[in-house]
């Protein structure tokens, strides 16, 4: 496992690019479809019928139950109408036929909630495996997306199409499917028990129906936008709400408090207003339809009584107009199950269109099927007229050539901005180079798996990374299988052991998120122990002992000279003292390499670093 791949650490390693909200607006190209709003609801079905196809088991035990428990419902109005039609008048019921007939039915009955309880135990489980498997795939999805989709999206939506979205999803799932069994066979059931007793009366029955469905269509239609646009903002809202509590340092620092508020009332706003209008055009669906039912049923109910009491426009007893008129309600009674559930299905539609726009995003070029495993590598770095930028209009890196043998230093120094750390991404292969040629043991870094390159470095950062966890665990991260006295060992290394073995539980201590109540050079000589248990073949050092005072520094900086003893070593720096011994100092400005030589060459030639130093040292 290597500690600098993770999504979570990823994000804190490199220069943020600046990003927007759509995902098919990226800086290195589109990625294609991104648009939620292209995802037309039968594509969109079609595709959460995939996920649910591996478990056909639990969706045939489901639609089994489903159908057996709604033919003991249809048959029940028929039972009860029999028993009507066994009471004449007062004092002559037949109770010989009755008592049989109610015990049947008490039979139907318990049979009738036994299935029912079946089927909702199948969807359950249904809806939570397919659930499951789509946030597999988001979590996946996210590791094999290019840094620059991370650094280009605000994490708290990514997160909220993971999590919030997927959940919407399963509700969604978990009542459309329990509506669509049941109503599918209600309404196919409900036809065939009325052909069977009076055809008459199930025309009068189908040809009135229509009106509830186009009724239900049309306003499902009409809120459709309203949700997707709901669902959008709630991303939106918990990327602020992300950013706000992961920096609340900050924002308190700078007083953004208000600031932050006021962005947080404006989107909570637009959520209220947007969800509002969701909820009532969703909330039209359930009155609408149940209004034009109760029409169907009082249309039944009179000409049933007409023909109970004429024989037109079909001869009818009481019992037989009790069963159309449940009939009736029975064969009505899915598309009022789907209008309550409205909302529901319109919030999992629009969550499914963002979730499948994520899993649509183009992903990181895979390893070509050639690339090979770079074992034992020996530290020699080599770039060739590299060129590099974020954005295609904008030059970052130009013409970059260095040669680095086994066990040089090289450090680079420049004023902010000028390309230090895009080096190191370019490297470890975080971006990759629009031209030139970046190789590692005398071969491109192109034909070695990104994950055996990766493992022949290791990175300290400025900014540190830091899970929930013990500290060993922590400083386990890059060697999951390092025994508690490697752990310690490195620990010793990098001057962290004293404070570590002072703190309540030593290093079975849980960390909070973040690093949680440790100082910042704490934070930093953890980081510092776990890069000294990997033991790389080439070290990367971006402001590494940048958050430690200087009596630990030096201590530290002892500890990184072993450590860098014939290894290549990669150290970005600000303080130029921590940098006299490197064998070459690369000097860049504006994303070229514009001096190159020792500490005291580059003093001696009187340019740019001779400038920087003199500016740090100056009484």
């Amino acid at each position: 496992m290597n500690p600098y791949t993770s999504s979570g650490s990823v994000a804190t390693m490199t220069a943020n690019v600046s990003g927007n909200d759509n995902l098919n607006d990226l800086g290195d190209g589109p990625r294609q479809p991104g648009d939620p709003e292209r995802y037309p609801v039968g594509a969109v079905t079609r595709r959460l019928l995939g996920y649910v196809r591996p478990h056909r088991i639990s969706f045939a035990a489901s639609f089994v139950s489903a159908a057996i428990s709604v033919i003991l419902q249809l048959y029940t109005p028929i039972l009860i109408g029999e028993g009507i039609d066994l009471i004449v008048a007062a004092g002559q019921v037949d109770f010989d036929a009755l008592l049989p007939l109610v015990t049947k039915l008490a039979i139907v009955v318990v049979g009738a909630a036994a299935f029912q309880w079946l089927q909702g135990y199948c969807v359950n489980r249904l809806s939570y495996e397919t659930v499951r498997d789509m946030r597999v795939e988001a979590s996946d999805k996210l590791s094999r997306m290019p840094l620059s989709f991370i650094d280009s999206h605000a994490h708290g939506d990514l997160m909220s199409r993971v999590v919030n979205d997927v959940d919407q999803v399963g509700d969604g799932l978990l009542q459309g499917f329990t509506q669509l069994f049941t109503g599918v066979i209600t309404i196919v059931g409900t036809l065939a028990f009325m052909l069977s007793i009076n055809l008459t009366m199930t025309l009068v029955v189908v040809l009135v129906t229509p009106l509830s469905i186009f009724a239900a269509g049309a306003i499902a239609k009409l809120s459709n936008k309203s949700f997707t646009a709901q669902q959008r903002i709630q991303g939106q809202l918990g990327g602020h709400i992300e950013e706000y509590v992961g920096e609340q340092k900050l924002v308190d620092a700078f007083a953004y408090g208000p600031h932050a508020q006021q962005r947080f009332d404006a989107l909570n706003a637009e959520l209220y207003t947007a969800g509002e209008r969701a909820q009532f055009m969703g909330s039209l669906s359930n009155p609408g339809t149940r209004f034009i039912n109760n029409i169907i049923y009082a249309v039944v109910a009179v000409i049933g009584c007409a023909g109970v009491i004429t024989g037109v426009p079909a001869a009818l007893t009481v019992g037989g107009v009790q069963i159309f008129l449940s009939y009736a309600n029975q064969y009505t009674k899915p598309f009022n199950e789907v209008t309550n559930v409205i909302t529901q299905i319109q919030t999992a539609y629009a969550s499914a269109r963002r979730m499948f726009a994520l899993l649509d995003a183009r992903e990181q070029e895979p390893d070509t099927l050639d690339a090979v495993e770079l074992a034992a590598p020996q530290g020699e770095v080599t770039f060739e007229h590299v060129d590099f930028s974020y954005v295609p209009d904008r030059k970052l890196l130009q013409d970059i050539c260095i040669e680095a043998k086994p066990g040089m230093r090289f450090a680079l120094v420049g004023p902010t901005g000028c390309g230090k750390t895009t080096l190191i991404n370019l490297l470890l292969r975080f971006y990759d180079i629009d031209a030139g040629r970046i190789a590692v043991d005398g071969r491109s870094s192109r034909d070695y798996t990104r994950a055996s390159l990766r493992r022949a470095f290791g990175m300290v950062l400025q900014d540190t990374w830091l899970f929930e966890g013990t500290v060993a665990e922590n400083i386990a991260y890059g060697c999951p299988d390092a025994t508690r006295e490697q752990v310690i060992e490195a620990a010793k290394r990098a001057h962290a052991h004293k404070f570590i073995v002072q703190l309540p539980k030593g290093y079975d201590t849980v960390i909070g998120e973040d690093g949680g109540t440790f100082s910042q050079g704490q934070k930093q000589l953890l980081c510092i122990a776990r890069v000294m248990l990997t033991d790389p073949a080439i070290l990367l050092l971006d402001e590494a002992t940048s958050s430690i005072d200087t009596r630990t520094e030096l201590q530290v900086q002892a500890a990184f000279d072993e450590l860098m003893a014939g290894r290549t070593s990669f150290v970005v720096a600000h303080r130029l003292s921590t940098i006299r011994n490197a064998d070459c100092i690369l000097v860049m400005r504006d994303g070229e390499i514009i001096e190159r030589g020792t500490h005291d060459e580059l003093l001696a030639a009187g340019g740019f670093y001779a400038e920087l130093y003199r500016s740090q040292f100056a009484q």
